[in-house]
C-alpha cells in the first residue's frame, strides 16, 4: 500500500516490518503511548479529550500518508486523467476536504443530511463532493500547495472544534442515521478511512503518470 509501504524500512520485507513494528511497540512504555505526541504514536494527545486525542492521532497519521502520495506532484500531473471515466489527481484531494466539511457540518453543527446542499457552508462543494463529468470539467488548473492548503483550512477547524468537546460527545449515538445508529467516533473516524481509500487510488493514478516509474514491490 502506498501509506504504509515504508521509505523508512527499504531493506525489509512486508514480514520482517511487521515484526519489526511489533517488537517497537512493545518496547514502548504505557505512559509514552498515551502522551508523545511523534507522529508514529498514536494515542491521546495535549488539549484534547483522551478519546478525541486518539481519533487526532489517527487522522493526522493517515493525513500525512496523503500528503506523501502527492508530495512533489506538478500542476500538470494534478490535471492527469487516466481515462474519460478516472478522476483527477487534484480533484480527489479537494474530494477529501468536501468529505470532511459534509462531517463536520453533522457532528459540529448537527446538520442533518438532507439538509446539507441546503446550507450555505455547503453549497460551493457539491461538485468535488459528487466527483464525475462536472469535477472533470472544473477541477483543474491549480497547484499543489492550492489543495493543500485547502485540506488543511478545513482540518484546522475539526481541531478547533475538537478541543471544545468531550468523549460524551465522540460517543454519542445517532439513532437516525442512515447506514443505522452510528457515533460521531464512528462518523469522523469514517474521514479517517476515506483518506485512506482515496489515497490508494490517488497512488494507483500516480503510477500511470506519463513518465512514472515502476514501484518496487
Amino acid at each position: 500500500m502506498q501509506i504504509t509501504h515504508s521509505n523508512r524500512f527499504p531493506g525489509l520485507s512486508r514480514r520482517l516490518f511487521f515484526r519489526a513494528a511489533a517488537v517497537s511497540t512493545l518496547a514502548v512504555s504505557p505512559a509514552a503511548k498515551a502522551a508523545d505526541p511523534l507522529p508514529n504514536v498514536l494515542g491521546p494527545m495535549p488539549g484534547y479529550s483522551p478519546q478525541i486525542g486518539t481519533l487526532v492521532s489517527e487522522m493526522t497519521w493517515m493525513r500525512e500518508g496523503v500528503r506523501r502520495t502527492v508530495k512533489g506532484l506538478t500542476q500538470e500531473q494534478l490535471d492527469f486523467l487516466l481515462d474519460n471515466k478516472a478522476n483527477r489527481i487534484g480533484a480527489l484531494l479537494l474530494h477529501l476536504a468536501a468529505t470532511e466539511t459534509l462531517y463536520q457540518l453533522n457532528t459540529f453543527n448537527r446538520v442533518a443530511p438532507s439538509d446539507l446542499e441546503k446550507n450555505p457552508a455547503f453549497r460551493d462543494w457539491g461538485v468535488p463532493m459528487e466527483l464525475g463529468e462536472p469535477a472533470r470539467r472544473s477541477i483543474k488548473g491549480h497547484d499543489l500547495n492550492y489543495y493543500l492548503n485547502i485540506l488543511a483550512e478545513i482540518r484546522e477547524k475539526s481541531l478547533t472544534e475538537f478541543r471544545k468537546r468531550d468523549d460524551d460527545w465522540l460517543l454519542a449515538v445517532d439513532k437516525t442515521w442512515s447506514w443505522g445508529p452510528t457515533n460521531n467516533l464512528c462518523k469522523l473516524f469514517h474521514v479517517c478511512e476515506h483518506e485512506s481509500h482515496h489515497a490508494g487510488q490517488i497512488a494507483m493514478i500516480k503510477s500511470r503518470l506519463p513518465g512514472a516509474k515502476p514501484e518496487n514491490g
